[in-house]
Parts: C-alpha cells; structure tokens; sequence
C-alpha cells in the first residue's frame, strides 16, 4: 500500500484538478452555446430551427469518443487547427487539453439546449403572446421573458447534464489529456494487485466532485423554483 501512495498520491490531486478545470471550462462553454442553439431552436425563423435542430439530433446520437476523436485527428491532425502556441514547449499538452474542451462543448451544448428547451415548455404560452403585443422583439421576449424562467425549470436537468460532463471528462484520456482516467489506467498497468483498492480511490474521487454539485443544484432549483 505504501508502495501504491508513493506512485498515486503526488499524482492524485494534479490529474482531479485537470477533471475539474476541464469540466468547468467545458461546463461553461457548453452553457453559452447550449442557450445559442435554444435561441435558434424556438426562433420564428424556419432555417434557424432547421440548423439548430438538425446538429442537436446529429450530436446527441453521436459517441462523445467520435467527437473528441474528430476535434484532435481531424480538426488538428488533417485540418491544422491548433488552438495553442506551436513554439510552446508545451504544445502539444496545451493543444490536447484544448481540443478535449472543444469536443466536450460541442458535445455537452446539444444536451444543455435540450435541457433549456424542456424548460421553455413548462413557461406559459400566454406570458410570450402578452410580451409580443407589448411590442417585444423576439430576442427581447427569449431574454427577458422566457428564458429566465426557463432556466429557473431546467436546473435539475442542467446539474444532471453537469454531474455527466464530469464524468465524461475520462474521455480526454483518448487523446492524452492527463486527467483522473488516464492516472487511473497507468496505476493500475503498475500496480495490478491493487485493482480494487485503485478503483476505490478513484470513484470516491468522482464522487466528492459529483454528489456536492448535484446537491447544491437540487437546492438551487428547490429555492428558484418558478411558482405555478
């Protein structure tokens, strides 16, 4: 066992902050597109429904691993997007980590616009027409009328969204993101006798991080919930 603390423990915190900051940067990001795509899915305007709808289906039935894999093989590899300082000594760590978010917004953003969009159908269709006739655009009625109260209703499925971005962040491993998952792997390759006691470590990890975000969330929405 100490043999195991002596490889794990230095390591431990370093690769869960990486989790963290990927699930947060993500997370965010995920968030302003997530509310770009509802925008577009409930505009008037036919061909703004048609795009949004038609990447929201196509993302949601596609593997995460496909999309981050196409972020970093296709997007950097084939197309020579870089996203960090090709004279960095740390490039290639930057790129990767880089291009792991990018995949991760573009995957979550579908699940959080469907989250918001199940949240604008518990607000009252009435509350929009009265906003038109006000003389509200669009835009105005989504932002100061809609949406708000949307996002009041959707928190529980936002914070589900959020505990399984969390989780998802072990797919970064695939392009050598030196998250928790990756430590995990390299661990267990060394230490094979202590399987168990290395997945042990590693799951009470996600769920320190996971638990407290699905409680706080599940307040949040008991506390802002909108009165019917």
């Amino acid at each position: 066992m100490s043999t195991l603390w002596s490889t794990l423990g230095p390591a431990l915190l370093p690769a869960f902050w990486m989790t963290i900051k990927l699930t947060v940067i993500s997370g965010l990001g995920a968030l302003v597109l997530g509310i770009v795509l509802t925008a577009m899915r409930v505009s008037p305007v036919a061909i703004l429904r048609f795009l949004a709808g038609f990447y929201i289906n196509t993302i949601r039935n596609t593997p995460l691993t496909l999309v981050v894999l196409f972020c970093s093989f296709g997007l950097f590899q084939n197309l020579g997007l870089a996203l960090a300082d090709r004279q960095s000594p740390t490039f290639l760590v930057d790129n990767n980590v880089r291009l792991a978010i990018l995949g991760f917004i573009l995957y979550t953003s579908a699940f959080v616009a469907e989250s918001l969009r199940s949240g604008i159908n518990t607000v009252d269709f009435g509350q929009a027409e009265a906003a038109r006739s006000l003389g509200l655009s669009f835009a105005q009625t989504f932002r100061h009328v809609v949406f708000p109260q949307a996002f009041r209703a959707a928190i529980v499925p936002l914070s589900n969204t959020l505990i399984a971005l969390t989780k998802n962040t072990t797919i970064a491993s695939a392009i050598g993101v030196a998250e928790a998952s990756l430590l995990m792997k390299s661990t267990i390759e060394m230490n094979a006798n202590m399987l168990f006691v290395i997945f042990g470590i590693f799951a009470l990890g996600f769920i320190i991080l996971t638990l407290p975000t699905g409680l706080l969330l599940g307040a949040l929405s008991r506390r802002w919930a909108v009165k019917k």
